[in-house]
């Protein structure tokens, strides 16, 4: 007597990832401080508005949304927009990044399991390598993708259709994306550093979130010092609120989150250990420079890349540092922030000569608390 085979249970069909803390991060929503959506995402205002009207366009055709480009500083949300327009659009979201695709193969195995209208998120897309870059071309202008089969004589090639999808990618060095993927973003949108009231509202909300009380002054002090970033201020909120926690405070005012970034080695303008120590070694053993970039890494222990994206940008932009030829020197602003006599040397006089008046020349008009 021959038994009926048994049917095989249906596989369990691939569930699409809209929201991100389901990827990696927090359980629910609430535990997490990034916006869930255009209308609570604070700062941006041309990008989030450019964004909105791009989105209405393309769900009103039912088309995907072309493909956006991200660039900007570390830390301004390129990421969390990325989720918004998965969110926005009502598809999935799927994410990596460009260092994580080394072979072509890698790519294929994302394309191919993407649904109609999906996000495709490559953070640090500048670093894909040229054979994965090449590959890529033919996805993103005809949703197409190019394969080699086999090696030798036998190899082949094979076309696969890929279903519409939108390409976002995100760099924090946009100089180092090659001309032929730069042109193929529909959508190129730049992210600005943001001012301290945009950080006041996105502190005030993340206390509301993690369950803090938090004045006003209070969120607009710990503002004060996230040198633009909301990644900064994000980190700053959760260690004021560790420290108000320990201490017994109930309510956090400036005064609170004053002390509690002073522990932290935060100064009122936001400069911490680090940026204090880069410019006191520029002052002390090279005599406010000029320095190479390179010598400065050796003698702070510190990676060249780490100077140059994480410590050198808000100096600069703050007016207290400035890259020559040459190499790094203190301006006027970074000794007077220094407390130190601003030198009028020949040579640094030549240096300075034709150069524009530093921007925030006038930020240390008084006695400063380094």
């Amino acid at each position: 007597m021959s038994r009926a085979p048994k049917a095989k249970p249906e596989a369990p069909k691939p569930e699409r990832m809209v929201d991100q803390d389901r990827i990696g991060g927090d359980a629910s929503a609430e535990n997490s401080i990034r916006p869930l959506s255009l209308a609570e995402f604070t700062g941006q205002r041309q990008v989030r508005e450019n964004l909105a009207l791009f989105i209405q366009a393309a769900r009103s055709r039912g088309e995907a949304l072309d493909h956006v480009l991200l660039f900007g500083p570390p830390g301004l949300g390129k990421t969390t927009l990325a989720q918004i327009v998965a969110k926005e659009m009502n598809v999935g979201f799927r994410a990596t990044s460009g260092p994580v695709i080394a072979r072509a193969g890698d790519l294929a195995a994302l394309l191919t399991n993407l649904q109609p209208l999906d996000v495709l998120f490559i953070d640090e897309i500048h670093r894909l390598s040229p054979a994965v870059e090449e590959i890529l071309y033919p996805a993103m202008e005809d949703f197409q993708l190019d394969l080699i089969i086999g090696e030798g004589p036998a190899a082949r090639s094979v076309r696969i259709d890929l279903p519409p999808f939108t390409l976002v990618g995100a760099t924090t060095r946009s100089g180092l994306i090659t001309r032929p993927l730069r042109e193929r973003f529909g959508i190129p949108l730049r992210m600005q550093f943001y001012e301290p009231e945009e950080l006041q509202l996105i502190v005030s909300r993340g206390a509301r979130i993690l369950g803090m009380e938090l004045t006003d002054e209070g969120a607009l002090e710990i503002a004060r010092r996230s040198r633009g970033t909301p990644r900064v201020a994000g980190r700053l909120l959760r260690r004021v609120r560790d420290i108000s926690a320990v201490t017994g405070l109930l309510v956090t005012d400036a005064e609170a989150a004053d002390r509690a970034l002073t522990r932290l080695e935060v100064d009122r303008l936001g400069f911490d250990a680090m940026d204090r120590r880069y410019l006191s070694c520029i002052a002390d053993h090279y005599g406010g420079g000029p320095v190479g970039v390179e010598t400065l890494g050796a003698a702070l222990g510190e990676q060249r890349d780490v100077l140059e994206e994480t410590i050198e940008p808000y100096l600069i932009q703050q007016g207290l540092l400035q890259r020559t030829p040459r190499g790094r020197m203190l301006t006027d602003t970074g000794y007077r922030y220094l407390g130190l006599p601003v030198p009028a040397t020949p040579a640094r006089q030549l240096d300075l000569l034709g150069n524009a008046v530093p921007l925030g020349a006038d930020l240390f008009a008084g006695d400063v608390d380094a």
